[in-house]
């Protein structure tokens, strides 16, 4: 009999502290599965007022460069919320190509960028082309390799030309501009200088 009720001491402990354990486990478990909880988890951890990043090739040339008057970053995503963003994307022998919107979201490694409210394009005018200017609601960019594009209504005006059609892929590095579907335009010769 000793040995007996000396051996039930430790086994009510070890039920004791494996009760306690679940009851954690249950409360814990249950403030994890609140609505409010995961609402608040993308959460600013950090803002960044009137800054500009540039990037260069391998070379040491500048291949775009991003300003803005505030970021905020979320570290569960790792992405970045910009307001009033300014891109410009460099290209050899032409003027850049200036992109801005009302914000951007950027993706954790800046390899996407998804420029949204009232997205504006321009090019200034050089000797042989009018000044090219477009504009969308939403623009995907992948700043790396200079392509863009949008399932929006996008219209571009190159001089006095005006074409408009919804859905777009932009190449900066080709010069391109293709709109994809329901295109319209009205096209302008320049005239002959006498």
């Amino acid at each position: 009999m000793k040995n007996w009720s000396g051996q039930i001491f430790p086994i009510t402990l070890l039920a004791l502290l494996a009760g306690l354990s679940f009851w954690l486990q249950a409360i814990l478990t249950a403030d994890e599965a609140r609505p409010g909880k995961r609402a608040t988890a993308h959460e600013t951890d950090a803002i960044v007022e009137n800054f500009e990043i540039r990037r260069l090739d391998e070379q040491g040339k500048l291949q775009y460069r991003l300003s803005a008057p505030q970021l905020r970053h979320f570290p569960d995503d790792d992405s970045s919320l910009i307001t009033s963003p300014r891109l410009l994307a460099y290209r050899d022998g032409t003027p850049p190509l200036t992109l801005t919107a009302g914000q951007a979201t950027v993706t954790a490694r800046g390899e996407t960028i998804l420029l949204a409210d009232t997205v504006e394009i321009t090019r200034a005018a050089t000797d042989k082309r009018p000044e090219l200017n477009a504009r969308t609601s939403t623009l995907t960019v992948e700043p790396e390799t200079g392509k863009a594009q949008t399932d929006q209504a996008m219209t571009i005006t190159l001089g006095a030309s005006q074409l408009t059609g919804v859905g777009a892929r932009i190449d900066n590095k080709a010069s391109t501009f293709e709109l994809r579907s329901q295109v319209r335009g009205r096209y302008l010769s320049a005239r002959a200088k006498p």
